[in-house]
């Protein structure tokens, strides 16, 4: 086997075997064939696509190219949840502690933000004393005890992963639905659930520009899943303004504790609820989707989630005043006030763009080694639908310097964009595919 006859098979269209896709990820995990013919095959794939079953298996190879999570000692169903990313998106940490209070067996694996998009492990350790970096023994030991555990994601995980999304990224072959969706579900199945949620973003703010597109990319992944042995199902939501008010680390807990506490922003309440459910019914805890709704809302309504997701920051080493006492945390020192340049109605906020304004102020990363700046970030004052007065406030900024607030500042004026009538709101749940 030779990986010249691999690229030239799928060059000419061709389906590959399990073993020609095996030999491929093998060579890209080792080193013994060299990138520009790895790119030379991505480019190959992304031209002319890839059956179910070639994307399973290539999904499959992917995982099995580091280490396997063993969860087999954990008592119970457990489910695992995957966002697409988009800006403003807490939902993991509010869904979490919700679905351990109903008895479901949590085992979340995070990632870190990079670009627009922010990331869960990031936000976590901006609880002071919160340790994402349990081992094995101790991630399985906690979800036996309390029911949940969240940590980020170990460099051992989906080695050939890493490397051909680095090649993705610099080749133009980034957006391939079959590459896509064996990237998302090879970290998945590698991570050990058996139960997979898929939070599936559109909009502005998302990877997947469009309904249509999202749908195909969730349908792909719930294929894997099936063939891999799994269950998944997949939620569409909306990314095409920020959720929630809140953008930024540790704004972004204390807006997580405000709706744990029932108080949240209704748009994130709603779509954290949706989300758990789903999770509450993959994990079969409830009856049915709308017995899992109710369970939701009573885990939240009650405090039991609150109290669920204190139980599991203390487990794993974070300074719990934090959640109980929230004005202990700290913010970035230099705050700015945002204001309309019109009077009217707010008829649209590019989601990308207040991610990319949260980035300039330090609580994003450009680059995969940029510090982050927990206190930074941005909290919406206005959001769609919203009437305003020329000069009122429409947002505030956290930055470490005025510098970076003013710069922040021209990029944020750019993703509002105003009108004379107010826009309908649309539902934040688009679609499901199971």
């Amino acid at each position: 086997m030779h990986i010249l006859d691999i690229i030239r098979k799928k060059r000419d269209g061709g389906t590959l075997t399990k073993d020609e896709i095996e030999y491929f990820v093998r060579g890209c995990t080792d080193g013994s064939i060299p990138d520009y013919q790895l790119s030379a095959l991505l480019m190959a794939i992304y031209l002319n696509g890839m059956t179910h079953e070639e994307t399973a298996e290539l999904t499959l190879a992917m995982a099995h190219s580091g280490d396997m999570a063993d969860l087999s000692a954990i008592h119970g169903v457990t489910v695992d949840k995957h966002s697409t990313g988009g800006v403003g998106d807490k939902t993991s940490m509010v869904i979490v502690p919700v679905c351990a209070a109903c008895g479901v067996k949590i085992a979340k694996m995070s990632g870190r933000g990079l670009g627009h998009t922010g990331g869960t492990a990031d936000k976590l350790e901006s609880i002071p004393g919160m340790r994402i970096d349990l081992s094995p023994e101790e991630f399985t030991a906690q979800i036996n005890k309390i029911g949940c555990a969240m940590i980020g994601q170990t460099g051992e995980l989906c080695p050939a992963d890493k490397k051909l999304y680095a090649l993705r990224d610099v080749t133009g072959t980034v957006e391939s639905v079959p590459l896509i969706a064996s990237s998302i579900m090879s970290k998945k199945i590698a991570s050990g659930a058996e139960r997979i949620l898929l939070d599936v973003k559109t909009g502005s703010g998302a990877f997947m520009k469009t309904t249509e597109d999202a749908i195909t990319l969730a349908e792909e992944m719930v294929e894997i899943a099936k063939l891999s042995g799994r269950r998944a199902a997949a939620l569409i939501t909306d990314m095409d303004r920020p959720l929630g008010h809140a953008v930024g680390n540790t704004l972004e807990v204390l807006e997580v504790l405000e709706t744990l506490h029932g108080r949240g922003p209704e748009d994130l309440t709603e779509e954290c609820l949706e989300l758990a459910a789903n999770m509450i019914w993959l994990g079969e805890q409830a009856e049915s989707l709308e017995h899992a709704r109710k369970k939701a809302k009573t885990a939240l309504e009650t405090g039991k989630a609150f109290e669920k997701f204190c139980e599991m920051a203390e487990a794993q080493g974070a300074d719990v005043r934090y959640l109980r006492e929230p004005e202990r945390f700290a913010l970035s020192p230099v705050r700015k006030d945002v204001c309309a340049p019109r009077s009217g109605y707010v008829v649209h906020i590019n989601a990308e763009q207040v991610g990319m304004a949260s980035v300039r102020l330090g609580a994003g990363r450009e680059k995969a080694d940029d510090m982050l700046d927990y206190g930074a970030g941005i909290v919406l004052k206005k959001t769609v639908g919203d009437a305003v007065q020329k000069g009122e406030v429409i947002a505030e900024l956290y930055g470490a310097s005025a510098e970076k607030c003013r710069d922040a500042e021209s990029v944020l004026h750019g993703a509002f964009r105003y009108g004379d009538e107010k826009t309908e709101e649309c539902s934040l749940v688009l679609a499901r595919v199971e």
